[in-house]
Order: C-alpha cells, then structure tokens, then sequence
C-alpha cells in the first residue's frame, strides 16, 4: 500500500519538472519532506498540494519538519486557510512556523490576522526575532492596517532594542521604510547612517521620503553616496523631481544618464518622465519619449497611453492626444478622463462633451471625480447651463458620487459665465457644505467679467473671511472688477489695504526652449 503511494508522490509532476526521483522504496519523512521542497523550490508551488491527501491516506504522521514544509507550500501558493489549518495541528508551534504564518497574512493583506498571530506568539514560550519584527513594520505600512495601528515604527523599535534582536539588512530596511512612510524622515535616517551595508532598497526609501518632504539636497545626497545603483533608485530619484516645475527638467537629466549607463527604463520611469514633461510643455522631448517607447512592448500600456494623452493635452497638441487614445487596445478611466479634460481645457468643448457621452453610453467604463469636472468645465466654456445642470446632477442620482467642493465651484463659474450671477449667488447659498475659497473665487472672476462690482464685494469679502491672505489672487481679482467700473478710488483704498497686509501677487513665468535647453523667464524679462 505505502509503495504504491510512494510511487503516485514521486511521479505527481515527473513529466513538466526536473526533480530527482527519491530512491527509496518505501514511504519515508525523507522522501515526502523531499517531495515537498522540491515543489516548495519551484515556480508552481500549488502542484504540491497533491501531496497532502497522498500523505494523510498513507496513514503518515506528518512530524514537525513535514508540517513546516506543508505550512510554506501552502503559503506559496496563496492558500491561507489550508496553511493556517496546518498550522493549528502543529502540536509544537515553533517560532519559524509563527513566522511564515504572519508573513503569508501580511503578504496577502490580512494584516489584522497577522497582528494577532504576534501576539499569541508573544504569549507563547517562542520570542520574536528579526523577520518577526520586520513583519510587523510592514503591516503596518502597508495601508491595510486601519486608521488604528495597534503598533508603530518606535514601538517596535524600541521592542528590537530591549530584546537585543541581531539586526539584518531585512530588519533594517523595514525600520527605514516605517520611518520614512510615517513621515519620520529624522528617524530613519539615524537608523540609515548605523548600518554597516547601505543597500539600494533603503537608499530608495530614504530618497523617496526626502522628495516628500521637498527636501532635494538630502535626496541627491543619499543618491550620491548610494554605491551600487538600479534602476528603481534611478526611478525614485525621477519621480521626485518630476513633481514640481522648479525640477522637472532634472528630471530629464536624470532619465538620460541613467540610459547612459545602460539602465532600461520602466513603465514607472517612463510615466514619470512623460509627467515631467508635461510640466514643463515640453512636447518634443514628449515626442522622442514615444519614439523610444513604440521599439517597446510598453507602448501599448494603459499606463502610459494615458499618460502620453495627458502629457499632449497639456501641451496644446489635442490632435496628437486623440491619436494615442484612438490607437490604445485597451482604455480605462483614466484614459477616458485625459482626453475629456483635455479637449476642454484646450477650447474643444464640443468635443469634450461628445467624448464624455460615448464613454456613457458604452458603458463600459464607470466615470470618476474628475472626469465629470472636466464635463462640467467643457460644459462651462462652452455656455451649455443645462447639460452641465444634468451631468451635475447624475453625479449623486446615478452613480452615487456626492459632488465635492470642486464641483460646486464648476457649477458657479458655469452659471456665472453665462451670466447667471443671481442664480450662481443662490446656487452658493443652498449648498449643503459650507463654501471653500475655490467656490467663492470662481462668483468673484464671473462677477468681474460681466461687472457687478457690488456681488464682486460680496463674493470677495467671503473670500477673504475663508481664505485669509493665502489667496493674493481674491485681492487682485477684486481690484481689476473696481478697475473696470471706474471706481479709483476703491481701488486705491484696497491696494493699500494689501500693502498693510504684506499681500503681493507673485510674477508669472513659463518654460522655454533654448539652444541651452529648457529655461523659466519671468514677466517682464527680455529674451
């Protein structure tokens, strides 16, 4: 009997693998232990849950080194139930098992089940070490813990501390990344600076925690002094810069540096450096990017059509945008949403709005917050106080999407652009949250277009009631409406006012090519 199961355990998967066939002519802990590793190795795992009821009708105990095994196949294979079944018939719960145990939870998700398991274990004779520790931090970063965490970096840091744990790279480089995503930075680094091998993955969660922060010079110095460099280092490094205009074009810098030392660019890469040029309007550097992408399997990524439509949209070229949305195999909202906002923030509302009713009708694709401001916003260029009406009220009715303060503020500029001041103001006065500045702001710039300097003081002084000095613009907007109505001297009073406050409006400037590449000139500045 047992060697007639023997012979089904070793030639479960003969034929697609190369193990080696156990030599031995009877059922053995060995052999089934062997078996098990040999699947556990592999790149399919799951084939060796066969060998589980194999075991059991071969009236084989399984010992704790066999339980083990099955504990980690299980877990390889995504199969939490039947592991942690497994792991509650151990008669010795040893502290490995607790650890591949919590790791399969954590990895997976179930990071309250996780927690629970340390805390049984710390209960139990068995006492955490260092994988046991860098779980925990990853449970707790990884944004399915709750609003509550039950355990923070410093605790458990200063857990590490008092169990006198041997630290590793593994255990490291969890605490810095803790630190780094409870946006301890400080913290972090000390951690960073005491190890004695500075690995590329703690690089990379250190320079990222820096770009959050704004903190460029102690990214570069990171990045620097980093040694051995891949390419998501690179990659954190490109990201960071390409979130502001001020940096976008090192950004680029960086992208092509990294080529140079034959780095092959990702889907995040290439994402990132597209953001960057649509930051800085830079189309044609946009342009060579497409052309470096369509040699590449990674053209044809959702990710990147859209961000290449976003990128075009903001750089005029809606003609362009069309071509890579119409060309994509697959889209999904956020695709859609590019090319609706960017025909309407480039004077196509038509277009826009004749794009958003498809995506509508087919049904195929659910829009988001932001594709219906940017339905709202076609609706408002384009005077359409009735459609823009209905797709305002759809948001709630039909898709159970309670509009937020911006879409409120959409309606206002929309009324108010097509003179609707009164019914604007009432719009404002019936909302059920409190205005914002944004919502204010867009009555006060339709008061100045079609002149109404008294709504204009209203509007204004609620303006400054919410918004305090932080929207200079509020100021200036209300002054040029006083301006066109001829009303110096109210003009004059309310410069003064700004003078006393410290209130000035910053100079504008945009990105130019030059022979020396891509340079801001501020107004006023000669060429």
């Amino acid at each position: 009997m047992r060697h007639g199961i023997l012979s089904k355990i070793r030639v479960l998967d003969q034929p697609n693998t190369n193990f080696p066939l156990t030599e031995v002519s009877s059922v053995t802990e060995f052999s089934v232990a062997s078996a098990l590793q040999n699947y556990i190795n592999s790149d399919h795992p799951s084939h060796g849950r066969k060998i589980h009821p194999l075991i059991l009708k071969a009236g084989i105990k399984p010992n704790v080194n066999i339980s083990i095994k099955l504990l980690i196949m299980y877990v390889k294979s995504s199969c939490l139930s039947d592991a942690r079944q497994v792991f509650d018939e151990l008669p010795l719960r040893t502290l490995s098992a607790y650890n591949y145990m919590i790791s399969g939870y954590t990895k997976h998700g179930f990071v309250d089940k996780s927690f629970d398991l340390v805390r049984e274990l710390c209960l139990s004779n068995e006492k955490p070490d260092g994988y046991t520790f860098s779980m925990i931090l990853k449970g707790s970063t990884s944004g399915n813990a709750g609003s509550r965490l039950p355990f923070t970096g410093r605790e458990v840091h200063a857990q590490i501390l008092k169990s006198n744990v041997e630290g590793d790279d593994v255990l490291y480089t969890a605490l810095v990344d803790s630190y780094v995503k409870s946006g301890r930075v400080e913290y972090a680094r000390r951690v960073f600076d005491l190890m004695l091998d500075q690995n590329v993955i703690c690089s990379t969660s250190m320079i990222t925690g820096y770009m959050n922060q704004g903190r460029l010079e102690d990214a570069e110095d990171v990045f620097h002094k980093t040694v051995e460099k891949d390419v998501v280092v690179y990659n954190a490094m490109i990201e960071g810069y390409s979130k502001s205009v001020e940096t976008a074009k090192k950004a680029i810098h960086i992208f092509i540096d990294m080529q140079s030392l034959n780095f092959r660019p990702t889907i995040s890469t290439f994402a990132s450096i597209i953001g960057a040029c649509s930051l800085l309007s830079a189309f044609e550097i946009g342009q060579q990017i497409q052309g470096q992408l369509m040699k590449t399997e990674l053209f044809t990524d959702i990710k990147i059509g859209s961000a290449l439509i976003d990128m075009y949209s903001k750089c005029g070229r809606t003609d362009d945008a069309r071509s890579i949305f119409d060309s994509m195999p697959r889209k999904n909202v956020y695709s859609w949403t590019s090319m609706i906002d960017g025909y309407g923030k480039n004077g196509c509302p038509n277009e826009s709005l004749e794009l958003f009713d498809r995506m509508i009708s087919e049904r195929h694709t659910k829009p988001n917050y932001v594709t219906f401001l940017g339905a709202l916003s076609a609706c408002a260029h384009a005077g359409l106080v009735a459609k823009g009406r209905k797709i305002f009220e759809c948001m709630d009715r039909v898709y159970s999407m309670k509009p937020r303060m911006e879409h409120y503020a959409c309606m206002v500029d929309l009324l108010g652009r097509a003179g609707s001041l009164n019914q604007a103001l009432q719009f404002v006065m019936q909302m059920s949250e409190r205005p914002n500045s944004d919502v204010w702001a867009a009555l006060l710039s339709s008061c100045r277009l079609h002149g109404d300097v008294e709504l204009a003081k209203i509007a204004a002084n609620e303006l400054f009631k919410v918004s305090g000095e932080s929207r200079p613009g509020a100021y200036v907007a209300l002054s040029n409406a006083l301006a066109d109505a001829g009303k110096w001297d109210s003009v004059s009073q309310l410069r003064e006012l700004m003078k006393a406050r410290g209130i000035s409006k910053g100079t504008g400037f945009t990105w130019i090519g030059t022979d020396a590449g891509l340079e801001a000139f501020h107004a006023g500045q000669s060429l």
